[in-house]
């Protein structure tokens, strides 16, 4: 299925099944993550919800390459860009505790969906970077602006236009990554939220709608939107389709 889905105490895991694609997103996860995120919101006994992939070689390798190689235009690439986008707005701005523990390497869209998560936890052979610069386009998903939320703007700027893989101490050390665990799983996490689980889920809701007014208020969706199209104007170009070409065939 590309994807598995399970609840343990008050966490709600979502795992990209996809190893054999180094975790790529494909149409079938973005399905079911949108799903996930809806299962979040509804449900009240869940007060963290947890994104991570299957194996210990990635988190996730961003988009399916392979999948979204044939998309050619504009319209073509900004269909798929706003469909992500628009989920990891909702993950963003979801009122619940939102952890990525990335248990391998994290890349491209791999990276956008580590920040639209409220925690990074990370394995410390982990090593992560926002490349897709160096496929002559932009995070196209929100991952850009939701970095610039994240981090100091200088911090946040650097990642994205020098575009290369850093280990998880560099990024622990920069902010990205909140901490360097020793798990092989995401339940074996869970031990680290017993301060959240013990809090009612309004309270952990309230505190995170303080930081989702701020940024409502400060246009985030409008601002993911400019950043999924200025993304796909880059889509189109000979230069991305180039870059992707030899990065297929390498």
């Amino acid at each position: 299925m590309g994807y598995d889905l399970h609840q343990k105490n008050n966490i709600l895991v979502f795992t990209i099944a996809r190893p054999e694609r180094r975790n790529a997103i494909s149409y079938e996860v973005m399905d079911g993550l949108d799903q996930a995120v809806t299962q979040a919101e509804n449900d009240e006994s869940i007060k963290i919800f947890m994104i991570t992939g299957e194996g210990s070689q990635a988190f996730c390798a961003g988009g399916d390459l392979q999948e979204f190689h044939s998309l050619k235009t504009q319209v073509e690439s900004y269909s798929m860009l706003s469909k992500m986008g628009a989920i990891l707005y909702r993950l963003a701005t979801l009122d619940k505790v939102t952890v990525a523990f990335i248990n391998g390497t994290a890349v491209g869209g791999g990276c956008e969906i580590a920040a639209a998560c409220d925690y990074r936890f990370a394995r410390p052979d982990v090593k992560m970077g926002f490349v897709q610069g160096n496929l002559a386009i932009t995070t196209g998903w929100g991952g850009g602006t939701l970095l610039y939320e994240r981090l100091p703007a200088n911090q946040a700027f650097r990642l994205l236009t020098e575009a290369k893989i850093l280990p998880a101490q560099t990024l622990s050390e920069i902010g990205f990554i909140d901490q360097i665990v020793q798990a092989d799983s995401a339940d074996e996490l869970i031990d680290l939220f017993g301060p959240v689980i013990k809090k009612t889920g309004p309270v952990v809701s309230a505190y995170k709608k303080m930081l989702t007014r701020k940024w409502i208020a400060s246009d985030l969706k409008e601002r993911m939107e400019s950043e999924m199209y200025e993304c796909s104007v880059l889509w189109e170009t000979e230069e991305h389709h180039e870059a992707v070409n030899r990065f297929i065939n390498k």
